[in-house]
């Protein structure tokens, strides 16, 4: 088989149904999910398969139910033999594929998950926040228009999707500020439906918290290479790991920068394992026409079929 990075989403790729027909397929999933409600004392089936939408977003119930289904969907590929080469997640994603790389394990992994969806709740319920994606501009324009705001308030670079799809994050007015002078140099500013300003200063205080809380949890070595966010590159030793994965918390996505860095490893299968085809977008935004791959989504067994059927 060709050289496979398997993609995990995080917040932004729910809807209600996901993961439903995994569930009925396989006891392993149904066991993912009972371990997971019982980790969270959340209803995370009820969440994911029935809703409503509006309770399913929120991020303390948002962040364990997108991080169940992840890990169902990667159970019903491993089930039928197929592993990744690579690893690589956006945001929430990382969790699983630190699953997928055997950092972590499926409990510790929603553990995880959970307790990073509550601090960062907590924050955001003490300092209110917005983030816009600024479409058209390149990432060092709007660093440059970023920089030049930042000496009012607090804002900054949240997700650098696409060579130009930015996304900003901080105080309300500063996002404002910045997306209008984004917009008088020709860019669209679209504000995203959050609850806070994630990957910005305002949920700093969640990091001191969540790295206590991390440092009950066991990591391994990876098995097999797994991208960071927070740098674009690998990294092996597990305190490193630990401390990438607490500075993420307010630290940009470097999205792009993964993916091209996938590019030069010569990944030729792309998967997006998860819910919704958020990653699967911008993957083909990315990657130039000519490049030799195919890219596949895997958020149901219809497609897990497709998957299976084309590459092995």
């Amino acid at each position: 088989m060709k050289k496979t990075a398997f993609l995990f989403p995080g917040q932004g790729s729910q809807s209600v149904g996901m993961g439903l027909d995994f569930y009925q397929e396989y006891d392993g999933v149904r066991e993912i999910f009972d371990m997971a409600e019982e980790i969270t004392r959340i209803n995370i089936s009820r969440l994911c398969f029935k809703g409503p939408f509006d309770e399913l977003t929120q991020t303390v119930n948002l962040q364990p139910s997108v991080t169940a289904v992840n890990l169902a969907c990667l159970f019903a590929i491993e089930k039928e033999g197929v592993r990744p080469d690579i690893s690589a997640g956006h945001s929430l994603g990382e969790y699983s594929a630190m699953h997928a790389s055997n950092v972590v394990s499926k409990e510790d992994t929603i553990r995880l998950v959970f307790k990073r969806g509550e601090l960062m709740h907590r924050e955001a319920t003490q300092y209110t926040g917005s983030m816009h994606a600024i479409i058209g501009l390149p990432i060092n324009t709007v660093e440059e228009l970023v920089a030049e705001v930042q000496k009012e308030g607090i804002v900054a670079v949240a997700n650098h999707n696409t060579k130009q799809q930015i996304v900003i994050t901080g105080a309300p007015d500063m996002v404002k500020k910045v997306s209008a002078l984004a917009a008088s140099r020709g860019a669209k500013a679209i504000p995203l439906k959050v609850s806070g300003a994630w990957h910005s200063e305002l949920i700093k205080g969640a990091q001191e918290k969540f790295g206590e809380f991390m440092e009950s949890v066991h990591f391994s070595t990876p098995d097999r290479p797994m991208l960071f966010n927070v740098t674009g590159d690998y990294a092996i030793n597990t305190d490193d790991i630990k401390s990438i994965m607490v500075r993420q918390l307010c630290s940009p996505v470097k999205w792009y920068d993964s993916v091209r860095r996938l590019m030069a490893e010569n990944v030729e299968i792309f998967v997006e394992v998860g819910p919704g085809k958020v990653l699967t977008g911008l993957i083909k935004k990315i990657l130039p026409k000519d490049y030799p791959c195919k890219i596949y989504t895997v958020n149901s067994m219809k497609q897990m079929e497709r998957f299976l059927k084309q590459t092995t």
